[in-house]
């Protein structure tokens, strides 16, 4: 059983950052640097350049975007040569020096998207025009990081996506500024749905309750798809507005629905509320058709079942990694984040520190920080070590390929972070799938250099 060793002294957060005052930059759109750069926020001999994290500080995900920052802030520190360097020394191949990026220090701005695609949209804005930002990262809603990705590719700047798990990231409304480390929705249906089917069987009814916005609808189509392909049936499907808290009314009627699964596609304080409010009610000690009542959460994460605590003892799901796994990578960044904070990272965390790495070496690579050269050292960019095995970064979608976990709520935990436990490590193969298929079929579009 995984344990984690809390014996390490907690820290307060960087103090590093840029503060977020500041009206928005002139009414202009994204307008060139006066000196005619030949890419928008050119740092030119400039001894540093400046990064944005954008993520949820308020909101339904505010825990996701506390550990999100957490992981940047250390990122940055690493990048600057300072700390142990976590996983940079893992990563195969590299390019970085522990010298900045080019030589230039990290620096870096933040904003709150407050879970809102409007919010995160003028925090992303004011961190390009205002701050020079040259990258953007972050966001834990997909509604966020689709629209911010937007953004950045109509500005001419690098978006790195965060925890965005909704297939039409990378699938209808992928760009070619814009690149995502995290697993998609498809992958989570791919990879249960085996895992299920071995846990309960072929008749099987199941009731969704759906997060009503991008990611909980393409949550819902492919884990549906995933389950019905084993045998299993759908009662119904049911939209709930984003950060409900009450989901009683939701609830109810599943009693009398026939079903005897509750398949909860929620995320963050949405998931914890409605996993909290269903046991309350008295679902997973029914039995119906003959069958004990079960819940699954398509998609984990160690700070939600924190959140949901003993509720989750015993439920299936899926997560992109988890702080227990043994790699190489994955034990660097553990070590590092715990001296650190004084507590494991998240998935979130985990992913917002790869991508801004992964940035990093890419312009490292390229030799430059122009968007359209480092889009071209991230397409097809095959590496390891940093916690999920060989990846690559798909040139025709933008998604990386990896492994993907199902994982488990733990019945015997031996600490308040070893709720999940890791049942399985699903090849990268088994849920790779065509970038054109009609649940996918996008285009990239030309790169933007903001020029």
């Amino acid at each position: 059983m995984a344990k984690f060793d809390a014996g390490f002294s907690r820290r307060n957060l960087l103090k590093g950052g840029v503060a977020l005052s500041g009206a928005l930059a002139a009414p202009t759109f994204f307008t060139r640097n006066a000196y005619g750069a030949e890419f928008l926020n050119n740092p030119g001999s400039a001894k540093s350049v400046k990064l944005g994290f954008n993520v949820p500080q308020t909101g339904a995900y505010a825990d996701e975007g506390a550990d999100e920052l957490r992981a940047y802030q250390l990122a940055v520190k690493h990048l600057n040569g300072e700390g142990d360097g976590g996983m940079m020394n893992t990563m195969k191949p590299l390019a970085l020096k522990g010298n900045g990026i080019l030589g230039k220090k990290v620096e870096y701005v933040t904003g709150d998207t407050q879970t809102k695609s409007d919010a995160a949209r003028a925090s992303a804005k004011r961190m390009i025009e205002k701050d020079g930002a040259l990258m953007i990262s972050g966001g834990s809603s997909s509604g966020v990081a689709i629209a911010v990705q937007g953004l950045c590719q109509d500005a001419g700047i690098m978006f790195m996506a965060g925890l965005t798990h909704s297939n039409d990231t990378t699938g209808k409304d992928r760009r070619r500024n814009g690149f995502r480390h995290f697993f998609n929705a498809y992958m989570s249906g791919a990879a249960l749905a085996p895992v299920l089917k071995a846990n309960y069987g072929t008749d099987r009814v199941a009731y969704h309750l759906t997060a009503d916005y991008t990611w909980g609808w393409t949550q819902e189509e492919s884990i549906k798809n995933a389950t019905e392909a084993v045998g299993w049936k759908t009662a119904a499907a049911v939209r709930t507005p984003l950060g409900a808290g009450d989901f009683s009314q939701y609830i109810t009627p599943v009693l009398n629905s026939g079903a005897d699964v509750l398949i909860l596609n929620h995320y963050g304080k949405d998931m914890v509320n409605s996993l909290t409010q269903a046991v309350q009610f008295g679902l997973r000690d029914k039995q119906v058709n003959g069958k004990d009542f079960t819940i699954v959460v398509p998609l984990y994460s160690r700070l939600m079942a924190q959140g949901a605590g003993a509720n989750v003892k015993g439920i299936f799901g899926s997560t992109n990694w988890h702080w227990s796994l043994t790699d190489e990578g994955s034990q660097a960044f553990v070590k590092s984040f715990g001296a650190e904070y004084g507590f494991p990272p998240s998935q979130a965390a985990h992913t917002c520190y790869v991508q801004t790495i992964l940035y990093a070496d890419a312009c490292e690579r390229a030799g430059t920080f122009a968007p359209c050269e480092v889009v071209g050292a991230l397409e097809n960019f095959k590496f390891d070590g940093m916690g999920n095995g060989p990846t690559l970064y798909r040139g025709d979608d933008h998604q990386c390929f990896k492994k993907v976990l199902v994982v488990k709520g733990n019945e015997n935990p031996s600490s308040q972070f070893d709720l999940l436990e890791v049942v399985q490590e699903v090849p990268a193969e088994q849920v790779t799938y065509d970038p054109n298929i009609p649940q996918f079929a996008g285009d990239l579009g030309p790169c933007n250099n903001g020029a």
